[in-house]
């Protein structure tokens, strides 16, 4: 059984507990789900990532990361002309805020090749991606990876989509909410975040957001709600889970990413809705009380 995470892999700097001093790590959205999932499956789950990086040094510490934490690499493509991206974290009061420099990042063209596409997807058993996966593309790689992931579908793969909403990323607000609606429409489950989809959707409350995405086409759909009643809705049933402690963060930073994995790992293993989001909502718990985005002790 095997899992592939699409996205982008960037250096993160986060902020350490000595002033003046910053850590170095790797990170992304899609990479931090693919990080605690191939903690929380057994060894009969493969959990791969597609991808694109440069040939410099950061580039090879990427992969050579990837493959020291068990994650496949052999969908990782190699770019002459252009590296990783980086990002910074700054925090207050654990919220974080982002400083990115990853404009000409090598991420961007790991759409290209349809074939590549193909080829990377075949018998996979769920394909997981995300807002941002889609956002840093252009329009032809963008069409590119929706149609594989549509071919995938048609051979079994089950697709797993986190809307995760980045306007910067994007020309305008129309073109963001017409490239998330396309990636949704195509998802057997879809993760949004409320604030995210009231903000930009206009959204009234977490049901509406289940509605539009079941709307679009989604299998089934999970409302993130910042610690909040969790809803969803679709093929596995609908409802409101409620009896989620809440938690005051230390670092925000994969609190969706880490919930996303929580859940999955629990809907793999066949629990029902309501169990796999209880499960992604104790590991996001856990995740935000440590500093950054892969929190081992969380595990």
């Amino acid at each position: 059984m095997r899992i592939l995470s699409i996205g982008e892999a960037m250096v993160e700097l986060g902020q350490s507990d000595q002033p003046g001093l910053w850590r170095l790590g790797i990170a992304g959205d899609t990479l931090n789900t693919a990080w605690y999932l191939r903690r929380l499956l057994g060894a009969d789950w493969q959990v791969d990532y597609l991808s694109r990086v440069g040939t410099g040094a950061f580039s090879q510490q990427m992969v050579d990361f990837l493959t020291a934490e068990g994650i496949g690499t052999a969908h990782v493509g190699r770019d002459p002309d252009r590296e990783i991206g980086l990002y910074a974290i700054s925090l207050t009061h654990g919220e974080r805020n982002f400083a990115y420099w990853r404009d000409t990042s090598a991420a961007r063209r790991l759409a290209d090749d349809p074939s590549l596409l193909d080829a990377a997807l075949e018998r996979v058993t769920v394909a997981y991606f995300s807002g941002i996966t889609v956002a840093i593309l252009p329009p032809e790689g963008r069409a590119n990876l929706l149609a594989a992931l549509s071919r995938a579908k048609a051979g079994g793969t089950r697709i797993v989509f986190d809307p995760n909403l980045r306007p910067r990323l994007w020309p305008d607000a129309a073109t963001m909410r017409q490239g998330i609606s396309d990636a949704a429409a195509g998802a057997d489950l879809v993760l949004p975040s409320f604030d995210d989809e009231a903000t930009h959707f206009g959204d009234a409350d977490p049901q509406a957001t289940v509605a539009r995405y079941r709307t679009l086409g989604a299998g089934q759909v999970v409302v993130k709600n910042g610690g909040g009643p969790i809803s969803h809705g679709g093929a596995e049933g609908f409802g409101t889970v409620t009896d989620l402690a809440p938690e005051t963060p230390v670092d925000s930073t994969a609190a969706g990413d880490s919930f996303n994995a929580g859940y999955l790992a629990a809907w793999l293993a066949g629990a029902g809705c309501a169990d796999a989001i209880a499960a992604g909502h104790a590991l996001s718990r856990k995740v935000i009380r440590h500093r950054g985005a892969l929190v081992r002790e969380a595990l």
